[in-house]
């Protein structure tokens, strides 16, 4: 897949896998440790323990279908006699897991990132219904582009909510760069043609555009954003390069329906997840990638301006399993 983010916070600062393990911590212990809890003193791998295995899966909020993909995994290894006894589960669900993850967005019919061309800004819509954390999303990504030392401008295209744009404002005073507003009520669509003439000029990049928190049963709001779609790709070829959909962690299989409809009508091209260090139900993270075929970019693992970690795999799953 096309990564427009660079290598920002995946140079890794010290202290970023503490960070991670500290994140998903709860989610170890919903899981993995409950995962050695079955297998201890139990040699033989039997229907208890897969069955025991399996909710423990779906109590992880990975969801049922994702949970079937993996004990499906897990019984062709049985028969192919792979795996034998009960030790070898955890490495078996570690790898299992690890799988579904990396295969996010290879799918073909998933939307993909596009490149700008040479001398253009990247634009960066941000997607997602009102309380997922959104606006506070899109300053950690300003932040983390500003310690690329880019030049990133937020375009407030939320004009249907006027403390979106308030806050948004806060946020850019703070971190020090542009936004592009209009008055409330404005036609989010010029805001954006706006934004992106500004930063054509200015040289500007990328352009992170907030938009309005659409509940996935509002389809005008939903055809708003397939117009600012076109308004995008007009002002700069290939535009939106990314649509980023924010998901809130603790909602878990709950906001997998509403993200579906922006996946849908917004072209969604990765996710960011936030609040991951507020839930024992990090599973969702899996089911996620798995249900919606979409890579994770990012999730949040706290309240401060650098709490927005570049997702991996591998990271991921090590923080759990190690």
């Amino acid at each position: 897949m096309v990564s427009l983010f660079g290598s920002g916070n995946k140079e890794k600062k010290p202290g970023f896998m503490d960070r991670l393990k500290q994140a998903v911590a709860s989610t170890k212990a919903q899981l993995v440790e409950r995962i050695e809890q079955i297998t201890e003193g139990r040699a033989a791998l039997d229907e208890s323990v897969l069955d025991d295995l399996e909710a423990t899966l779906i109590t992880a909020d990975l969801g049922v279908r994702t949970t079937q993909e993996i004990m499906g995994r897990l019984k062709q290894q049985i028969r192919q006699s792979t795996l034998r006894e009960t030790g070898q589960l955890r490495p078996a669900v570690e790898q299992g897991i690890l799988e579904i993850l990396e295969s996010a967005g290879t799918n073909s019919a998933a939307p993909k990132a596009k490149q700008p061309p040479p001398g253009m800004p990247t634009v960066i819509f941000v997607v997602g219904v009102n309380g997922v954390g959104k606006t506070t999303s899109i300053a950690k990504l300003a932040h983390y582009f500003l310690q690329q030392n880019r030049r990133p401008l937020l375009c407030a295209a939320d004009t249907f909510r006027a403390a979106a744009n308030e806050q948004l404002e806060i946020w850019a005073g703070r971190l020090g760069i542009e936004m592009i507003k209009q008055k409330s009520g404005a036609d989010p669509a010029a805001v954006l043609f706006d934004a992106l003439a500004a930063a054509k000029h200015r040289r500007h990049d990328p352009v992170i555009v907030d938009t309005a928190g659409r509940l996935h049963t509002k389809t005008n709001l939903m055809a708003e954003l397939e117009k600012m779609c076109r308004i995008a790709a007009r002002e700069v070829p290939h535009a939106p390069h990314e649509v980023l959909l924010v998901i809130d962690a603790t909602t878990g299989q709950n906001g997998l329906q509403q993200a579906r409809q922006f996946v849908d009508h917004g072209g969604a091209t990765g996710i960011i997840l936030t609040k991951l260090d507020g839930t024992a139900k990090g599973g969702v993270v899996i089911a996620i990638a798995r249900e919606l075929g979409l890579p994770i970019q990012f999730v949040g693992v706290g309240e401060k301006i650098d709490d927005l970690l570049a997702f991996d795999p591998h990271e991921f799953v090590e923080s759990l399993f190690e």
